[in-house]
Protein backbone atom coordinates (compact mmCIF):
# COMPACT_ATOMS: atom_id res chain seq x y z
CA UNK A 1 0.00 0.00 0.00
CA UNK A 2 1.20 3.53 -0.97
CA UNK A 3 1.48 6.32 2.02
CA UNK A 4 -1.76 8.23 0.89
CA UNK A 5 -3.69 4.89 1.03
CA UNK A 6 -2.51 3.97 4.45
CA UNK A 7 -3.68 7.20 5.64
CA UNK A 8 -7.12 6.09 5.28
CA UNK A 9 -6.39 2.71 6.22
CA UNK A 10 -7.68 0.00 8.83
CA UNK A 11 -5.80 -0.64 11.93
CA UNK A 12 -5.45 -4.54 10.31
CA UNK A 13 -4.43 -3.04 7.15
CA UNK A 14 -2.18 -0.65 8.81
CA UNK A 15 -0.58 -3.70 11.08
CA UNK A 16 -0.12 -6.17 8.05
CA UNK A 17 1.38 -3.33 6.04
CA UNK A 18 3.68 -2.79 8.73
CA UNK A 19 4.51 -6.07 10.03
CA UNK A 20 5.48 -7.13 6.33
CA UNK A 21 7.83 -4.16 6.33
CA UNK A 22 9.75 -4.86 9.45
CA UNK A 23 9.55 -8.74 9.06
CA UNK A 24 11.28 -7.48 6.08
CA UNK A 25 14.07 -5.17 8.01
CA UNK A 26 14.63 -7.20 10.87
CA UNK A 27 18.44 -7.58 10.08
CA UNK A 28 18.79 -3.40 10.75
CA UNK A 29 15.94 -3.16 13.36
CA UNK A 30 17.20 -5.67 15.79
CA UNK A 31 19.32 -4.42 18.45
CA UNK A 32 23.45 -4.82 18.58
CA UNK A 33 23.45 -5.98 22.34
CA UNK A 34 21.76 -9.53 23.56
CA UNK A 35 21.89 -8.14 27.33
CA UNK A 36 19.55 -5.78 28.66
CA UNK A 37 22.37 -2.82 26.87
CA UNK A 38 23.30 0.55 29.00
CA UNK A 39 21.39 3.51 28.53
CA UNK A 40 23.45 4.88 26.08
CA UNK A 41 23.57 2.06 23.85
CA UNK A 42 19.56 1.42 24.29
CA UNK A 43 19.06 5.40 23.36
CA UNK A 44 21.86 5.12 20.48
CA UNK A 45 19.65 1.97 18.70
CA UNK A 46 16.63 3.48 19.14
CA UNK A 47 17.75 6.52 17.57
CA UNK A 48 18.88 4.44 14.33
CA UNK A 49 15.59 2.58 14.27
CA UNK A 50 13.31 5.92 14.81
CA UNK A 51 15.22 7.62 11.67
CA UNK A 52 14.80 4.51 9.69
CA UNK A 53 11.22 4.65 10.59
CA UNK A 54 10.85 8.22 9.65
CA UNK A 55 12.81 7.53 6.51
CA UNK A 56 10.40 5.39 5.34
CA UNK A 57 7.29 6.91 7.21
CA UNK A 58 5.90 4.46 9.45
CA UNK A 59 6.55 7.24 12.27
CA UNK A 60 5.21 10.28 10.86
CA UNK A 61 1.29 7.72 10.71
CA UNK A 62 -1.61 9.43 13.41
CA UNK A 63 0.55 12.77 13.79
CA UNK A 64 -0.56 15.64 12.16
CA UNK A 65 0.50 17.08 9.23
CA UNK A 66 0.71 20.43 10.99
CA UNK A 67 3.44 18.40 13.17
CA UNK A 68 5.35 16.77 10.08
CA UNK A 69 3.15 14.06 9.70
CA UNK A 70 1.17 12.20 7.78
CA UNK A 71 -2.16 12.34 9.46
CA UNK A 72 -4.20 9.13 10.08
CA UNK A 73 -5.39 6.97 12.72
CA UNK A 74 -4.14 7.77 16.21
CA UNK A 75 -4.18 3.79 16.82
CA UNK A 76 -1.47 3.71 14.19
CA UNK A 77 0.87 4.92 16.53
CA UNK A 78 -0.17 2.06 19.41
CA UNK A 79 0.29 -0.29 16.61
CA UNK A 80 3.41 0.89 16.04
CA UNK A 81 4.79 0.54 19.14
CA UNK A 82 3.18 -2.65 20.23
CA UNK A 83 5.01 -4.18 17.26
CA UNK A 84 8.10 -2.49 17.87
CA UNK A 85 8.76 -3.23 21.67
CA UNK A 86 6.58 -6.75 21.05
CA UNK A 87 9.71 -7.86 19.24
CA UNK A 88 12.34 -6.50 21.52
CA UNK A 89 13.57 -3.80 18.78
CA UNK A 90 13.29 -1.15 21.07
CA UNK A 91 12.99 -0.36 24.57
CA UNK A 92 9.12 0.01 25.84
CA UNK A 93 10.54 2.80 28.51
CA UNK A 94 12.66 4.93 26.18
CA UNK A 95 10.59 4.67 23.04
CA UNK A 96 7.68 5.64 24.89
CA UNK A 97 8.79 9.32 25.85
CA UNK A 98 7.40 10.38 22.13
CA UNK A 99 3.57 9.72 23.19
CA UNK A 100 4.19 10.52 27.12
CA UNK A 101 5.34 13.94 25.82
CA UNK A 102 4.55 14.94 22.47
CA UNK A 103 0.77 15.24 22.57
CA UNK A 104 1.14 17.78 24.84
CA UNK A 105 3.63 19.81 23.26
CA UNK A 106 1.06 19.54 20.08
CA UNK A 107 -2.12 20.17 22.04
CA UNK A 108 -0.67 23.09 24.35
CA UNK A 109 2.46 24.57 22.67
CA UNK A 110 2.13 27.73 19.69
CA UNK A 111 1.52 25.72 16.29
CA UNK A 112 4.95 27.77 15.42
CA UNK A 113 7.09 25.65 18.74
CA UNK A 114 4.85 22.26 17.59
CA UNK A 115 6.14 22.57 13.95
CA UNK A 116 9.80 23.50 14.49
CA UNK A 117 10.55 21.08 17.23
CA UNK A 118 8.57 18.03 16.55
CA UNK A 119 10.31 16.52 12.94
CA UNK A 120 13.23 16.68 14.97
CA UNK A 121 11.33 14.16 17.63
CA UNK A 122 9.31 11.88 15.81
CA UNK A 123 13.17 11.51 13.86
CA UNK A 124 14.51 10.59 16.64
CA UNK A 125 16.76 13.20 16.53
CA UNK A 126 15.85 14.90 19.94
CA UNK A 127 14.65 12.74 22.98
CA UNK A 128 12.59 14.96 25.34
CA UNK A 129 12.32 14.29 29.60
CA UNK A 130 9.64 15.07 32.15
CA UNK A 131 10.64 17.27 34.92
CA UNK A 132 7.60 16.71 37.21
CA UNK A 133 8.67 15.01 40.43
CA UNK A 134 10.98 16.78 43.43
CA UNK A 135 12.15 15.74 46.18
CA UNK A 136 9.27 16.69 48.58
CA UNK A 137 6.99 16.18 45.72
CA UNK A 138 6.05 13.04 44.09
CA UNK A 139 2.49 12.10 43.82
CA UNK A 140 1.55 14.94 45.25
CA UNK A 141 2.94 17.34 43.01
CA UNK A 142 0.71 20.03 44.10
CA UNK A 143 3.05 20.87 46.46
CA UNK A 144 6.13 20.95 44.17
CA UNK A 145 8.16 24.29 45.03
CA UNK A 146 10.06 25.13 41.67
CA UNK A 147 9.47 28.54 40.98
CA UNK A 148 9.40 30.91 37.68
CA UNK A 149 9.14 34.22 38.12
CA UNK A 150 8.29 36.74 35.06
CA UNK A 151 11.18 38.96 33.85
CA UNK A 152 9.77 40.94 31.01
CA UNK A 153 9.38 38.57 28.03
CA UNK A 154 10.85 35.76 29.66
CA UNK A 155 10.85 33.51 32.80
CA UNK A 156 13.70 32.49 35.19
CA UNK A 157 13.35 29.06 36.45
CA UNK A 158 14.55 28.10 40.22
CA UNK A 159 14.70 24.82 41.65
CA UNK A 160 15.08 21.06 41.25
CA UNK A 161 13.86 18.15 40.01
CA UNK A 162 13.88 14.26 40.51
CA UNK A 163 13.52 10.92 39.05
CA UNK A 164 14.24 12.86 35.95
CA UNK A 165 14.21 9.81 33.08
CA UNK A 166 16.94 10.38 30.70
CA UNK A 167 17.52 14.26 31.39
CA UNK A 168 21.58 13.59 30.92
CA UNK A 169 20.39 13.37 27.13
CA UNK A 170 17.66 14.81 26.64
CA UNK A 171 17.28 18.37 24.46
CA UNK A 172 14.26 19.21 25.93
CA UNK A 173 12.17 18.96 29.06
CA UNK A 174 8.85 19.57 29.98
CA UNK A 175 9.10 21.59 33.30
CA UNK A 176 6.18 22.41 36.10
CA UNK A 177 6.99 25.21 38.39
CA UNK A 178 5.10 27.70 40.29
CA UNK A 179 4.20 30.99 39.13
CA UNK A 180 1.47 32.21 41.17
CA UNK A 181 3.30 32.32 44.71
CA UNK A 182 3.03 29.95 47.76
CA UNK A 183 -0.11 28.26 48.88
CA UNK A 184 -1.38 28.14 45.51
CA UNK A 185 -1.45 24.26 45.07
CA UNK A 186 -2.13 22.97 42.40
CA UNK A 187 -4.06 26.21 40.89
CA UNK A 188 -0.32 28.16 41.03
CA UNK A 189 1.67 26.00 38.56
CA UNK A 190 2.75 26.46 34.80
CA UNK A 191 4.38 24.05 32.66
CA UNK A 192 7.55 25.36 30.52
CA UNK A 193 8.78 23.63 27.16
CA UNK A 194 12.58 24.08 28.21
CA UNK A 195 15.84 23.76 26.21
CA UNK A 196 18.07 21.29 27.96
CA UNK A 197 21.51 23.06 27.30
CA UNK A 198 20.42 26.32 28.67
CA UNK A 199 22.95 27.82 31.07
CA UNK A 200 21.96 27.48 34.70
CA UNK A 201 20.14 23.27 33.86
CA UNK A 202 22.88 21.20 36.02
CA UNK A 203 21.99 17.30 35.56
CA UNK A 204 22.93 14.85 37.55
CA UNK A 205 22.38 10.60 36.97
CA UNK A 206 21.30 8.67 39.63
CA UNK A 207 22.76 4.87 39.50
CA UNK A 208 20.35 2.50 40.56
CA UNK A 209 20.61 -0.92 41.91
CA UNK A 210 19.82 -2.17 38.71
CA UNK A 211 23.23 -0.75 37.39
CA UNK A 212 21.11 1.68 35.51
CA UNK A 213 21.62 5.04 34.96
CA UNK A 214 17.81 6.23 33.58
CA UNK A 215 17.09 8.45 36.56
CA UNK A 216 18.68 11.74 37.12
CA UNK A 217 18.70 14.98 39.35
CA UNK A 218 17.97 18.24 37.47
CA UNK A 219 18.53 21.47 39.11
CA UNK A 220 17.74 24.91 37.36
CA UNK A 221 19.65 28.00 38.73
CA UNK A 222 18.22 31.15 37.45
CA UNK A 223 17.74 29.32 34.41
CA UNK A 224 15.82 31.85 31.28
CA UNK A 225 12.84 30.90 29.31
CA UNK A 226 10.95 32.76 26.43
CA UNK A 227 7.85 33.54 27.24
CA UNK A 228 6.93 31.37 24.16
CA UNK A 229 8.17 27.98 25.68
CA UNK A 230 4.82 28.49 28.17
CA UNK A 231 2.92 25.34 27.46
CA UNK A 232 -1.26 26.73 27.53
CA UNK A 233 -1.81 29.93 29.87
CA UNK A 234 -0.18 30.85 33.09
CA UNK A 235 -1.42 29.01 35.70
CA UNK A 236 -2.67 26.05 33.48
CA UNK A 237 0.30 23.58 34.65
CA UNK A 238 -1.72 21.61 36.59
CA UNK A 239 -4.12 20.68 33.39
CA UNK A 240 -0.79 20.32 31.21
CA UNK A 241 0.19 17.75 33.94
CA UNK A 242 -2.93 15.86 33.83
CA UNK A 243 -3.05 15.61 30.24
CA UNK A 244 0.35 14.12 30.10
CA UNK A 245 -0.55 11.88 32.61
CA UNK A 246 -3.32 10.68 30.72
CA UNK A 247 -0.88 10.02 27.34
CA UNK A 248 1.55 8.33 30.07
CA UNK A 249 -1.27 5.85 30.51
CA UNK A 250 -2.61 5.75 26.56
CA UNK A 251 -0.23 4.06 23.81
CA UNK A 252 2.69 3.14 26.28
CA UNK A 253 0.84 1.03 28.36
CA UNK A 254 -0.38 -0.54 25.36
CA UNK A 255 3.31 -0.66 24.33
CA UNK A 256 4.23 -1.90 27.80
CA UNK A 257 2.37 -4.66 28.06
CA UNK A 258 3.15 -5.81 24.45
CA UNK A 259 6.83 -5.96 26.15
CA UNK A 260 6.18 -7.58 29.30
CA UNK A 261 3.98 -10.50 26.94
CA UNK A 262 7.13 -10.94 24.99
CA UNK A 263 8.95 -11.55 28.26
CA UNK A 264 6.59 -13.51 29.75
CA UNK A 265 6.42 -16.25 26.58
CA UNK A 266 10.67 -15.98 27.23
CA UNK A 267 9.92 -17.40 31.11
CA UNK A 268 7.28 -19.91 29.51
CA UNK A 269 9.33 -21.17 27.39
CA UNK A 270 11.89 -22.21 29.72
CA UNK A 271 9.58 -23.17 32.98
CA UNK A 272 9.52 -26.99 33.79
CA UNK A 273 5.55 -27.98 33.62
CA UNK A 274 6.13 -30.24 37.08
CA UNK A 275 6.87 -27.12 39.05
CA UNK A 276 3.66 -26.05 40.36
CA UNK A 277 4.74 -22.80 41.85
CA UNK A 278 6.46 -22.11 38.25
CA UNK A 279 3.00 -22.72 36.76
CA UNK A 280 0.96 -20.96 38.86
CA UNK A 281 2.45 -17.44 38.74
CA UNK A 282 2.86 -18.03 35.31
CA UNK A 283 -1.13 -18.19 35.08
CA UNK A 284 -1.66 -15.93 37.04
CA UNK A 285 0.76 -13.21 34.95
CA UNK A 286 -0.77 -14.05 32.04
CA UNK A 287 -4.20 -13.03 33.76
CA UNK A 288 -3.21 -9.86 34.74
CA UNK A 289 -1.17 -9.14 31.37
CA UNK A 290 -4.23 -9.66 29.56
CA UNK A 291 -6.46 -8.16 31.76
CA UNK A 292 -4.48 -4.81 31.35
CA UNK A 293 -4.17 -5.38 27.20
CA UNK A 294 -7.73 -5.71 27.78
CA UNK A 295 -8.42 -2.47 29.65
CA UNK A 296 -5.56 -0.82 27.73
CA UNK A 297 -7.59 -1.83 24.57
CA UNK A 298 -10.41 0.53 25.44
CA UNK A 299 -8.19 3.30 26.26
CA UNK A 300 -6.33 3.23 22.70
CA UNK A 301 -9.93 3.81 21.42
CA UNK A 302 -10.91 6.38 24.03
CA UNK A 303 -7.29 8.21 23.38
CA UNK A 304 -7.77 8.34 19.36
CA UNK A 305 -11.08 9.94 19.91
CA UNK A 306 -9.78 12.32 22.66
CA UNK A 307 -12.42 11.50 25.06
CA UNK A 308 -9.75 9.58 28.22
CA UNK A 309 -10.15 11.45 31.02
CA UNK A 310 -6.96 11.51 33.71
CA UNK A 311 -9.01 9.70 36.56
CA UNK A 312 -10.18 6.85 34.05
CA UNK A 313 -6.50 5.91 33.18
CA UNK A 314 -5.55 5.40 37.18
CA UNK A 315 -7.23 2.23 36.32
CA UNK A 316 -4.52 1.80 33.76
CA UNK A 317 -1.99 2.66 35.77
CA UNK A 318 -3.33 -0.05 38.59
CA UNK A 319 -3.48 -2.75 36.30
CA UNK A 320 -0.04 -1.98 34.68
CA UNK A 321 1.58 -2.00 38.02
CA UNK A 322 0.07 -5.39 39.07
CA UNK A 323 1.03 -6.76 35.47
CA UNK A 324 4.56 -5.84 35.12
CA UNK A 325 5.76 -7.10 38.77
CA UNK A 326 3.90 -10.47 37.99
CA UNK A 327 5.84 -11.36 35.05
CA UNK A 328 9.24 -10.60 36.68
CA UNK A 329 8.04 -12.06 39.56
CA UNK A 330 7.30 -15.35 37.61
CA UNK A 331 10.68 -15.34 35.90
CA UNK A 332 12.56 -14.59 39.49
CA UNK A 333 11.53 -17.77 40.61
CA UNK A 334 11.90 -19.47 37.26
CA UNK A 335 15.07 -18.64 37.11
CA UNK A 336 16.16 -18.82 40.45
CA UNK A 337 19.89 -18.26 41.03
CA UNK A 338 20.28 -16.81 37.16
CA UNK A 339 18.68 -13.55 37.66
CA UNK A 340 21.30 -12.96 41.10
CA UNK A 341 23.96 -14.22 40.00
CA UNK A 342 24.71 -15.35 36.78
CA UNK A 343 26.29 -12.60 34.21
CA UNK A 344 24.60 -13.70 31.01
CA UNK A 345 22.63 -11.91 28.73
CA UNK A 346 19.70 -13.59 29.85
CA UNK A 347 20.43 -12.73 33.45
CA UNK A 348 21.19 -9.29 32.97
CA UNK A 349 18.27 -8.21 30.80
CA UNK A 350 15.81 -10.05 33.77
CA UNK A 351 17.63 -8.97 37.35
CA UNK A 352 16.93 -4.94 35.25
CA UNK A 353 13.52 -5.81 34.29
CA UNK A 354 13.01 -7.52 37.62
CA UNK A 355 14.71 -4.74 39.68
CA UNK A 356 12.94 -1.52 37.89
CA UNK A 357 9.21 -3.69 37.86
CA UNK A 358 9.63 -3.15 41.94
CA UNK A 359 9.13 0.44 40.86
CA UNK A 360 5.80 -0.07 38.96
CA UNK A 361 3.39 0.25 41.84
CA UNK A 362 5.25 4.22 42.95
CA UNK A 363 6.78 6.19 39.67
CA UNK A 364 3.80 8.19 37.27
CA UNK A 365 1.39 7.88 40.94
CA UNK A 366 1.76 5.40 43.33
CA UNK A 367 -0.97 2.44 43.69
CA UNK A 368 -2.50 4.15 46.75
CA UNK A 369 -2.96 7.44 45.11
CA UNK A 370 -4.53 6.02 42.10
CA UNK A 371 -6.58 3.64 44.23
CA UNK A 372 -8.14 7.06 45.94
CA UNK A 373 -8.63 8.76 42.79
CA UNK A 374 -10.23 5.49 40.97
CA UNK A 375 -12.50 5.72 44.97
CA UNK A 376 -13.58 9.47 44.95
CA UNK A 377 -13.67 10.35 41.23
CA UNK A 378 -15.05 7.36 39.79
CA UNK A 379 -16.76 5.49 42.22
CA UNK A 380 -17.68 8.48 44.51
CA UNK A 381 -16.96 6.64 47.54
CA UNK A 382 -16.86 8.64 50.57
CA UNK A 383 -13.63 9.94 52.58
CA UNK A 384 -12.36 7.41 55.22
CA UNK A 385 -11.58 11.05 56.96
Amino acid sequence: MTSDSLISASSAQFREALVHWIDSHLAELRPPYRDHGSTVEILSHQRQVQRRLYEEGWMRYGWSEALGGFGGSPLFRAILGEELTGRGLVHSAAYSMTEVLGPAVAEYGSSALSSDVFPSLLRGDELWCQGFSEPEAGSDLGSLRTVAVRDGDRWVIEGQKLWTSWAHHAARCIVLARTEGPNTGSRGISAFFVDMDSPGITVQPILTMADVDEFCETYFDEVLVPGTRLLGNRGEGWKVAQYILACERGPIFWQRASWLLRHLGEVAALASSSDATAQRLLGLAYADVFALRARSRSTQHQVAKGELRAAESSIDKILIATADQAVFDAARHIFAGTIEFDDSPLADRFRKEWTYSRAATIYGGTSEIQRDIVSARLLALPSAT
